[in-house]
């Protein structure tokens, strides 16, 4: 009988675990909080949600909603937990942060098959009874990391950022106003801190000016650009990126503001509100400073400051195959952010296929690698393709499906199409 070993009881890891016990195996997960915690984490609970509460759209005709749907499907663990403690957020399923996790942990903890151990994993030497997953997260690091690159030659590093987040009492409502873009979801999900020209382009001398916390000469991921980084690409780069106005009428004027900063609801409560997009990794009294100046955040009381840390991915075209084993060792998995797919469900959805064909590989069955026109296949297929040279890591986007022949010019009823024939695609699929 093979032993299961889970390292990392993130998404990821939970959803591998998960996975394991429901096929009614034993499985051993491995956990180093609370004896160590990442620079990024500061919570005793699985599944810690870090730089965002929102686990991106929930309609199933957009890309992160159709992830979410294929997962559902199969039966994530981490899916009917978010939808269950999901809190307004327009069209995207945003979560409280602590309810989500501590849910996420209370499963984990009273299933049958998981045993969980709370240790500082520093070894890969997996027995030969023995299937290891590795779900460590983008923040490995120190023995563990260098286990890592000993198997898989090519460890790519990069910062990652997360966004501020100020109460909700502490916004001047006089000048923000609640609403989402397009008028999609109540007025409570979003506020929205309009400039007109003048305060925008005052606002952007000041934050290309502002100093920030030393780093180390790291290439950053696209989605995670800190926002003074993405402001010094030019003047209008922000406006045209997270402070685009378009979908937003100020009420104070009846137009459309020449930009805005959105406040995402950050609880259930609504008592905390992110800054949508604004990861940063300015010094915290620069940001004060600076972010003081975004019309209504004048007085914004900062309950967390935006924070930068080491992500490390792998190269993962050379290293994995579809099924996210090792090529070189195929006994051991690899999930999460630390093989490339980019974020929160993305990395669950990794864990959740890892998760599977581990179970595949014990019973001696033929792995499972989803079709590419499902969103989690054409993730898996996009992580393993050797073809792929200067791999940088991916979200679930529609760009990555085939395309539907013939071409719908309807940008909505494409998209419809596409979910339409990824879930018909899902359905073919053996997955047990």
């Amino acid at each position: 009988m093979k032993r299961f070993t889970v390292l990392g009881a993130g998404l990821a890891g939970c959803e591998a675990a998960w996975q394991i016990a429901e096929s009614g195996f034993d499985v051993t997960l491995i956990e180093m909080k609370p004896q160590k915690f990442t620079p990024a984490h500061k919570s005793e609970y699985f599944a810690e949600l870090v730089c965002s509460n929102s686990l991106k759209a929930s309609r199933i005709e957009s890309a992160a909603g159709l992830l979410k749907e294929e997962m559902a499907r199969l039966g994530s663990l981490t899916v009917p937990i978010a939808r269950a403690c999901a809190v307004p957020a327009g069209g995207a399923l945003a979560v409280d942060r602590n309810i989500f996790a501590k849910t996420v942990t209370e499963k984990i903890h009273s299933h049958p098959h998981i045993k969980i151990e709370h240790r500082v994993a520093d070894k890969i030497c997996p027995s030969d009874d023995e299937i290891l997953i590795i779900a460590t997260g983008p923040l490995t690091d120190g023995a563990l990391a260098g286990e890592i690159e000993k198997l898989c030659p090519g460890m790519l590093s990069f910062y990652d950022a997360a966004a501020p987040i100020v109460t909700a009492d502490s916004v001047d409502m006089d000048k923000a106003f609640g609403a989402s873009r397009y008028d999609r979801g109540g007025e409570s999900d979003y506020l929205n801190c309009p400039f007109n020209k003048e305060q925008y382009e005052h606002f952007i001398d000041e934050l290309i000016h502002a100093e920030s916390a030393v780093v180390h000469d790291f290439d950053v991921y696209e989605g995670c650009m800190p926002i003074e980084k993405l402001a010094k690409r030019g003047l209008d780069a922000p406006r045209f990126g997270p402070m685009k106005p378009v979908g937003l009428v100020d009420p104070a004027t009846g137009h459309r503001p020449w930009a805005c900063v959105q406040l995402r609801r950050e609880n259930e409560a609504g008592t905390m509100f992110n800054l949508v997009g604004f990861q940063t990794n300015l010094k915290f009294g620069e940001q004060k400073r600076v972010f003081s100046m975004i019309p209504g955040l004048e007085h914004a009381q900062f309950v967390r400051y935006g924070v930068m840390h080491r992500n490390s991915f792998l190269d993962s075209p050379r290293v994995l195959s579809g099924d996210f084993s090792l090529r070189s060792h195929p006994r051991i998995f690899f999930a999460g952010q630390i093989t490339g797919v980019e974020g929160y469900m993305e990395s669950a959805a990794s864990g959740l296929m890892a998760g599977i064909n581990a179970v595949k590989k014990a019973v001696g069955d033929d792995t499972v690698i989803l079709s590419e026109y499902t969103m989690i296949g054409a993730l898996s297929h996009y992580i393993s393709d050797e073809s792929v040279k200067d791999f940088q890591p991916m979200g679930a986007n529609f760009g990555i499906l085939p395309p539907i022949e013939p071409k719908i010019r309807d940008k909505k009823e494409r998209y419809s199409a596409l979910a339409e024939r990824a879930l018909s695609e899902l359905n073919k699929a053996n997955t047990y």
